[in-house]
């Protein structure tokens, strides 16, 4: 097999359509486009969402619930993933994202319980559930609010 002995499947490729090449071609005169209107002219065609003047489904249906602008949006980290430091290391926001560990846009930490923790760690400025608080503590660490 060469690269000049390669081709497309059988079928799979079609010629393309040339409009507007004359009567003959069957696509000339209004090439495929009908008598005038929005979609007959250069660049036009309706917007999306738009249903001829009827009154689009978009405003026909009902609007529900909000959005909560003082919404608290936490970063979310589990224990297994603190194996990246060091025993006695104090883990702060900043040690957290230096780390790689937390990424984005957020208001706080929250620290949640899933896998193992074998590391003493002492957490200082984050929100710890239950269940991890009680991991890091049986690993000799501790956590600060």
């Amino acid at each position: 097999m060469k690269l000049n002995e390669l081709s497309p499947a059988e079928g799979s490729v079609k010629a393309r359509k040339r409009i507007g090449r004359g009567i003959g071609s069957g696509q000339g005169k209004t090439a495929g486009k009908g008598y005038k209107g929005l979609k007959a002219r250069s660049g036009g065609s309706v917007r999306p969402g738009f249903e001829g003047g009827q009154m689009p489904i978009h405003r026909r249906l009902p609007k529900r619930g909000f959005t909560n602008i003082f919404k608290t949006v936490y970063a979310i980290i589990n224990v297994k993933n603190l194996a990246v430091f060091e025993n006695g290391t104090t883990v702060d926001p900043e040690k957290l994202i230096q780390a790689g560990l937390v990424k984005g846009k957020f208001d706080a930490i929250k620290i949640l319980g899933f896998g193992e923790v074998a590391v003493s760690l002492v957490i200082k400025s984050c929100h710890v559930s239950e269940a991890a608080k009680n991991k890091i503590e049986a690993a000799g660490g501790k956590v600060e609010a």
